[in-house]
């Protein structure tokens, strides 16, 4: 590597015989040295005269300022020992000329202080005095750092020759830097390209490696996918039914396999060609995808017919719904091209094991079922497609659920349902507490029916939701009707039940709108919680149920004991009251500790902060054990039976000597 540094115009002093750079001081400029690139300017040596005398000063420059153009380094004066020691800090010093006889800061101090800077510790001084014989004088300055002793007056080519040797030390220690810096960067620049061609190997390693796993993914697809539609393919399905056997045998379970057919595929393939029928095999795909869950498993066996496996629990019903989702989506016309097609899907379900007892057998009942289906839809002229289950009995509990619901939107329309109202007594004081608001449908076949005969057979869960948003309504009403009327129920909380099985997102926005809309104060509407919905949805429905709270409705658990909710999930949601089931009020007084697990129920509201209400209480004798364990309230046929809101009003005036609590 060559490292050159100027010493006067038109020549180089050379460090190495490998001319391709040279070295620039910064008191020459590189454009009179004809500069070429990679040519480097670095610091001119610089070296410090301090002495407190002009006259001196001026001498000692003079005798200095020839070497110093001939031999490339500047000069710096300074008139005082402070001054010198701004100097330093400014500039790195070859060496220092520092007079010993100053005031203030003599030479000494001022030494002193420049090798204690970490910046300067190191720079030569040279001292200058008129003691000649003086060898304390002399002592005194090595031991202050002293590179050497100089004598006035001072003798012009020995001053030369002493700077001269630390100013070509200076200058040979910048190049030294240099070249450290050099082969740091190189060194560097060695590390850096071989960690890129490391890096370029290893990304086309990576690129190689993505390449085959690309391949054996497309191979892999190729043997399990269809290649028209993405689904799986009939060899994948079989896998997928084999190990769902599997697994049901393992864990006692069932599954459901729906078959589906095209209706009126031939025709769309001969009338508009192969290519538009292949389109429509491909919307057909999509929306299928996309009406199933997504844990469901979605195949195409070959040409319109197609496969969903379906696990999990309750998997008929869910099958049932999903089989509707798959009918309704595939009803809607299909844009292939410049045509719109309207088609339909014949539907038919099984369900292992009592369909099938392997995965062939279940396949063949599946198909049978569709054959049945597609049958029935053209000897019957009807429009859309038909679904039907391979069991009989199953047909006709899905003809049930779908009569249900086509009766209950009906009901909706008609005005055909309608609230029944229970109050609620307190114990001890026998006022009334509260009302609980009971669904009723007043059904033009059937007559007067309960919500629990009819909301277990509806499986569209947006319908029943339209029920719930009707039975908030109704009773907002109601209970801002007694309030406004100073009526015996002006002051009672309003309890109310939901017909969906889980609380819809919007649910405490358009429950506490109506609130807001009917002026209803806090604690005038009570949301009463099945044990159910509770201990398979308490972590998400909390959020939901916080909101309610916040906005001053009250939160009931009903029928508790039913169903097992966790005690832990009641304390964290913080409830406010707990309603004991029938079924344990029926049993105080038995054998069996039935007045044992009534009063350890009423142990865990109160630990638990809770209201406790008693329901189906009928005798007077249940009542007596109730009030001695410390229940606050009950309602039941004893007191009053649920009626409409009139009659409730009629047969509380008769019992005058009730009153109502705030």
């Amino acid at each position: 590597m060559l490292l050159r540094y100027y010493s006067e115009p038109g020549r180089y002093l050379s460090l190495d015989s490998r001319p391709h750079r040279r070295i620039f001081y910064g008191n020459k400029n590189k454009n009179d040295c004809k500069t070429k690139p990679g040519d480097v300017l670095v610091h001119t040596p610089k070296v410090l005269l301090v002495n407190d005398d002009p006259a001196s000063l001026l001498a000692l420059e003079s005798l200095l300022a020839g070497d110093a153009g001939r031999l490339g380094y500047d000069l710096v004066r300074a008139a005082s020992g402070k001054e010198a020691l701004r100097e330093v800090l400014r500039h790195d010093f070859a060496v220092i000329l520092l007079d010993v006889n100053m005031p203030d800061l003599d030479g000494f101090d001022t030494a002193a202080a420049i090798h204690s800077h970490p910046r300067s510790a190191a720079v030569p001084i040279i001292f200058v005095t008129a003691h000649f014989g003086d060898d304390l004088h002399r002592l005194r300055a090595y031991e202050h750092g002293a590179v050497d002793y100089l004598f006035a007056p001072l003798i012009a080519p020995v001053v030369q020759a002493k700077v001269a040797v630390f100013v070509e030390l200076a200058k040979k220690s910048m190049l030294l830097h240099l070249q450290s810096e050099d082969m740091r960067r190189l060194n560097q620049d060695l590390r850096t390209q071989r960690l890129q061609d490391l890096e370029l190997a290893n990304h086309e390693l990576e690129l190689e490696v993505q390449e085959r796993k690309t391949a054996e993914q497309k191979a892999h697809e190729l043997s399990t996918r269809d290649s028209l539609t993405g689904l799986l393919n009939r060899r994948s399905l079989i896998q997928h039914l084999e190990h769902a056997v599997a697994s049901a045998n393992r864990r006692h379970s069932e599954f459901a396999v729906l078959f589906l057919d095209l209706d009126s595929f031939k025709q769309v393939n001969d009338s508009f060609g192969h290519d538009i029928g292949d389109e429509l095999l491909r919307q057909v795909a999509a929306r299928l995808s996309a009406a199933v869950r997504a844990a469901d498993v979605v195949a195409r066996l070959g040409g319109d017919e197609f496969v969903v496996l379906i696990e999990g629990k309750a998997p008929a019903a869910n099958a049932a719904r999903v089989a509707r989702k798959i009918a309704n989506a595939h009803a809607r016309p299909f844009a292939l091209g410049e045509h719109r097609v309207h088609t339909s899907t014949s539907i038919g379900i099984a369900v292992y094991p009592g369909d099938g007892a392997d995965a062939r057998a279940l396949m063949k009942s599946a198909d049978l079922a569709m054959y049945q289906a597609k049958q029935e839809r053209e000897r019957d002229g009807l429009k859309g497609g038909n679904i039907r289950f391979f069991h009989e009995e199953m047909n006709l509990r899905e003809l049930e659920r779908e009569q249900w619901t086509a009766e209950l939107r009906h009901a909706l329309v008609a005005n055909q349902l309608m609230l029944l109202y229970q109050p609620q007594r307190a114990l001890g004081t026998d006022r009334v507490h509260g009302v609980e608001a009971l669904l009723v449908w007043e059904h033009p076949r059937l007559g007067r029916i309960d919500a629990t005969s009819f909301v277990g057979a509806v499986p569209d869960r947006g319908l029943l939701e339209r029920v719930d948003m009707w039975t908030i309504g109704a009773v907002c009403t109601q209970a801002a009707v007694w309030r406004a009327n100073g009526s015996a129920l002006a002051h009672a909380a309003v309890a109310l039940n939901l017909a969906a099985p889980a609380l819809a997102p919007d649910l405490p926005g358009r429950l506490l709108a109506e609130v807001r809309r009917h002026r209803l104060p806090a604690g005038a509407i009570v949301l009463e919680l099945g044990e159910a919905l509770l201990a398979a949805h308490h972590n998400t429905i909390e959020p939901l149920l916080r909101q309610l709270q916040a906005g001053g409705v009250h939160l009931a658990l009903d029928d508790f004991g039913h169903a097992g909710t966790s005690l832990a999930a009641c304390k964290k949601l913080g409830l406010d009251i707990l309603k004991i089931d029938r079924r344990f009020v029926r049993n105080i007084g038995d054998d069996a500790g039935g007045t044992d697990l009534v009063a350890a129920i009423v142990h865990l509201a109160r630990a638990m902060a809770m209201e406790v209400t008693a329901t189906g209480v009928a005798s007077a004798a249940q009542l007596a054990t109730l009030s001695a364990l410390g229940c606050d309230y009950y309602q039941g046929e004893l007191f009053c039976a649920p009626l409409p809101a009139p009659e409730l009003l009629q047969t509380l005036d008769r019992t005058t000597h009730n009153t109502v609590t705030h």
